[in-house]
């Protein structure tokens, strides 16, 4: 194995769950692919054009797709991959109890990895949910 070693955890280890905002993390994410976006012209919407064909609805829905790439995205440990595929979800209209059915089975396949990665997801859904409406004054 030539002596490399492949020991970098999926977030870097002083970084807490609670200082992680989604929201920011898509953002910042998409600024930095940008200069990729152009010098690798025909990766990059190589992966594009995946991605739409893979997620255009057809004998699934985008929504179910969306789930089952969030429960990979979990059981891989990839934040950035939460990131985007939960505001996918928010937007695809996902209830919250889908979503955390979706997270069982996660939990299933990945184990405690994917449990912990699911508070990851769970939190990513509370910044990118709306805020629940308040009731008028009485």
């Amino acid at each position: 194995m030539l002596g490399i070693k492949h020991s970098r955890p999926a977030l870097p280890a002083l970084l807490a769950m609670s200082e992680i905002h989604y929201p920011d993390l898509t953002r910042d994410i998409s600024r930095e692919l940008a200069s990729l976006r152009q010098t690798q012209k025909g990766t990059m919407q190589g992966f594009g054009a995946m991605a739409a064909a893979s997620m255009a609805d057809g004998a699934l829905s985008e929504k179910h797709k969306e789930l089952i790439a969030t429960a990979i995205a979990v059981s891989q440990r990839c934040a950035g991959c939460i990131g985007f595929h939960v505001k996918a979800l928010i937007r695809l209209g996902t209830t919250r109890a889908e979503f955390e059915e979706m997270l069982g089975v996660a939990v299933y396949m990945g184990g405690g990895p994917a449990l912990m990665y699911c508070a990851e997801a769970l939190q990513a859904w509370t910044q990118f949910a709306p805020a629940p409406a308040s009731a008028p004054a009485a």
